[in-house]
């Protein structure tokens, strides 16, 4: 894991664009033309990074499952058995609380599960590993949050997976035998599609329910065309769910 994780960093952004601007730098007197280009490729990826503009157009990309119809949040018992929120990491120690806590991200998906297991009367199931083996997983963290802030009580919890392929496989691990086979897949949107066909190809028939939509209007000054931080994070994201996508068509047939 530590191999694969350097791996990420080093060659997806903001690593590679620094990368770039470290070869401009060495590069600066005995290749002055290529130190250019580098430059050129590592302070642009950063700007493009950071336009809000630029994730929306990427998010429209990448967000190919519609939303959950809310007069469909009560009938979804119809057409799926359980709800299964998938990981998104976490919180380190927060002083505040006094342990590890779920991720935004994870509370997003916490939230939008919780009111569908509300309106839908379906049991919830979390998966999510642990984190570079330190306790508790994720799965148990978004329990206890599911419980504490949202007074939804998960009756299945998934502690061994590290990535999407895993989150679907030793979930069906738990619920095929259950004679559980279809099932609510709680999401961001960006990250849905590749979650669906994971789920799919390990035995399940999906409801996708996808939030934290990015690919809708900015609502930011200039059309989204001013530079800000959280952009170049959002970009990352998304970047790297493209590269994921990529992965598992050609890994995971």
């Amino acid at each position: 894991m530590p191999f694969r994780y350097f791996l990420k960093q080093l060659l997806l952004p903001p690593g590679i664009l620094l990368l770039l601007l470290a070869l401009a730098w060495w590069w600066r007197r005995s290749r002055p033309r290529l130190a250019a280009v580098c430059f050129t490729l590592g302070l642009g990826g950063f700007w493009l990074m950071s336009l809000p503009i630029v994730v929306q157009w990427g998010a429209e990309l990448l967000e190919r499952e519609p939303p959950l119809a809310r007069e469909e949040w009560a009938t979804l018992a119809r057409h799926a058995d359980a709800i299964v929120v998938l990981g998104s990491g976490r919180e380190r120690g927060d002083p505040a609380w006094g342990a590890d806590q779920p991720t935004g991200v994870g509370l997003e998906r916490e939230r939008y599960a919780a009111r569908l297991a509300k309106a839908s009367g379906l049991p919830v199931l979390t998966s999510g590993g642990l984190h570079y083996g330190t306790p508790p997983t994720e799965a148990r963290l978004m329990a206890d949050s599911l419980h504490d802030d949202f007074g939804v009580t998960v009756r299945w919890q998934e502690g061994r997976s590290r990535t999407t392929w895993e989150n679907a496989q030793f979930s069906a691990e738990v619920l095929l035998p259950e004679g559980i086979k279809r099932v609510v897949v709680v999401t961001q949107a960006w990250h849905m599609p590749r979650a669906v066909w994971s789920f799919q190809k390990a035995g399940f028939e999906v409801v996708s329910a996808p939030v934290g939509f990015l690919g809708v209007d900015n609502a930011r000054p200039l059309g989204g065309w001013m530079p800000e931080f959280k952009s170049i994070w959002q970009s990352g994201q998304l970047l790297n769910e493209a590269v994921g996508q990529v992965g598992y068509s050609l890994f995971y047939r």
